[in-house]
């Protein structure tokens, strides 16, 4: 049986293993591949600005605003909830924004891929930085601790 407190490295190797694996693939895609024709696509997208792509040129500010939240993580880390749902969305949190960082550092832009055609591209780092943040606001907005 996996100890509690494990739950949390094992997530986060593994969300940052699939978020690093599917970007080196799909960096080297020449063409977008219909998954569900005119539904889902892989499409290789070089994001050089903030969420959906917006403010391009900002590189050199988000590899600091990156920094930023990394160190805030690791500061209140301690804080967060030791109970396993909230240590998984910490987990989720943290490879998301390593997984995004990592591509900032090495190409100056994140790699994306995820294509529904309704909205814009993004990553599984993206994945795992909406379902951490989403998880642990819900819990805090909707979840109270027995006393």
């Amino acid at each position: 049986m996996v100890k509690k407190k494990s739950y949390f490295a094992i997530i986060l190797v593994l969300a940052l293993a699939a978020d690093q694996l599917t970007k080196f693939f799909s960096a080297r895609l020449t063409e977008s591949i219909p998954v569900v024709q005119n539904a889902f696509h892989i499409t290789l997208v070089r994001n050089r600005g903030i969420i959906f792509g917006i403010m391009p040129g900002l590189g050199d500010v988000l590899v600091w605003i990156y920094l930023i939240v990394l160190g805030l993580l690791v500061y209140f880390h301690d804080q967060f909830p030791k109970d396993r749902f909230s240590r998984v969305m910490l987990a989720l949190l943290f490879a998301g924004v390593i997984g995004n960082f990592i591509d900032r550092i090495a190409f100056g832009y994140v790699i994306d891929f995820i294509d529904f055609r309704i909205w814009p591209v993004f990553n599984i780092a993206d994945i795992c930085l909406n379902a951490g943040v989403v998880g642990i606001v819900g819990k805090s907005l909707f979840y109270r601790n027995p006393r």
